[in-house]
């Protein structure tokens, strides 16, 4: 699954109405999916290091920009990870409103950040969202959604729905579509493992897009054709929906399938980013004591603690300045990394690259040129949005700044430098 899948999906609607959220969803993985995953393919399966993202940008640029991508990285992952539990509680409240009072949707939603976090200390095994059996099963709510539109052409027009608190327009809808059609590092990571990997990476990634996009855009048709007004959907609203579609039995349906997601694309997520300051340890940029691992588990038990505790500190600030926020942040790493692959083509033209970008120099080039242009909407975005009292895009700004203090700071406590990034057991620079 690409982030949250087809749930978090609804604020687009809303902001763009039907036809330009269809229109979106289309067009978004072309120009921000298949980019990122074509450069992350090329730089992977060059440079199979721990750590992957900051070890590239390091060996591109140097130490400093090498400490600015994992800083970056890093603070984009307290705010990506803490929508998960945000949208574990936007379903749950939909059946029980009751945790909506007060601050226990909050208290939920640290509940599923403390338990992943044990889990993942633990070791203990949680089935992965990314298996394909549970990929279906989660859009099974959607499939019969779209099943049943059909039987209720122009029936919902007038249709009596949860008054909604929204004020996503159709810039907030774009972040969010471009938040939905994160993820594709992921898979990008196995570039140089696949047979002729220059023929059938590209051609696996067209047809995941295509997949992905059809998940997202089918159940809105359906939905189009039923003549629901656009206004009704926010956050968690596809239970209610799916109500007015199958009855109670659907709705609950769609609201297990929901924390389902959250919870397991959380709980998946937790070991991903721990090993980017458990790298940074073992490199000196970070101390010693965020590359303990468990003695049973072998899991880096302090960077999932540390990690943690930023992921709880963000639970309140709302699923839409949450997008905004990692959208920035992520996207001024994701630039590095766009930076970094043509460095190195420059300064390593003979470096084993089992898959490269297509079109040579062109290709290299222009593959960062359409998601570097969407950033500049997210930094729009920021302008409107306010966090702690302060516009959002200030707010990431300050954060962004503070990598470099953060970089002045161990540079003064470590002038010698930082140990060199070895490939993965196995695999060859």
């Amino acid at each position: 699954m690409v982030s949250g899948g087809t749930y978090g999906t609804e604020e687009i609607v809303h902001g763009a109405g039907y036809g330009r959220a269809i229109l979106i969803l289309l067009l978004t993985p072309l120009l921000w999916s298949l980019p990122t995953a074509f450069m992350i393919g090329e730089l992977s399966s060059a440079l199979p290091f721990e750590g992957g993202y900051y070890a590239w940008v390091r060996r591109a640029m140097g130490n400093f920009w090498g400490f600015q991508e994992a800083w970056l990285s890093l603070v984009a992952s307290i705010f990506d990870m803490a929508i998960y539990p945000t949208l574990f509680v936007a379903y749950l409240t939909r059946v029980f409103p009751w945790f909506q009072e007060n601050h226990r949707g909050v208290l939920v939603a640290l509940g599923v950040v403390v338990v992943c976090a044990a889990l993942n200390i633990a070791g203990v095994k949680v089935v992965s969202t990314t298996s394909l059996w549970l990929f279906f099963l989660l859009s099974a709510p959607f499939a019969a959604i779209f099943v049943l539109a059909p039987f209720k052409l122009g029936a919902l027009a007038h249709a009596v729905t949860k008054p909604t608190t929204s004020n996503v327009d159709i810039l907030g809808g774009l972040l969010i579509c471009m938040w939905n059609y994160m993820g594709w590092d992921n898979a990008s990571t196995i570039a140089a493992e696949v047979e002729r990997p220059q023929r059938t990476y590209p051609r696996a990634m067209l047809w995941a897009v295509v997949i992905v996009a059809l998940s997202y855009v089918l159940p809105f048709a359906a939905m189009w054709v039923t003549g629901l007004q656009a206004s009704a959907w926010e956050t968690g609203a596809w239970a209610d929906i799916a109500g007015l579609m199958g009855g109670p039995l659907l709705r609950i349906a769609l609201v297990v399938g929901g924390m389902m997601s959250g919870f397991g694309m959380f709980n998946a997520l937790v070991m991903s980013y721990s090993r980017l300051p458990l790298a940074m340890a073992q490199d000196g940029m970070l101390p010693k004591v965020f590359a303990k691992l468990h003695p049973k588990s072998r899991a880096p038990w302090v960077a999932i603690i540390a990690l943690a505790i930023g992921w709880g500190l963000a639970l309140n600030i709302g699923f839409e300045r949450l997008v905004t926020l990692d959208i920035m942040i992520y996207g001024a790493s994701l630039t590095l990394e766009f930076v970094a692959l043509i460095v190195l083509r420059v300064r390593e033209p003979e470096l084993k690259r089992p898959f490269r970008v297509p079109g040579g120099w062109f290709g290299a080039i222009a593959v960062g040129i359409p998601p570097t242009l969407l950033l500049g909407f997210a930094i729009v975005n920021g302008e409107h949005e306010s966090v702690l009292g302060m516009n959002a895009f200030w707010f990431a700004l300050i954060l962004m700044g503070a990598g470099v203090v953060a970089y002045a700071i161990n540079y003064a406590l470590k002038p010698a430098g930082w140990t060199q990034r070895e490939p993965k057991p196995g695999m060859a620079a």
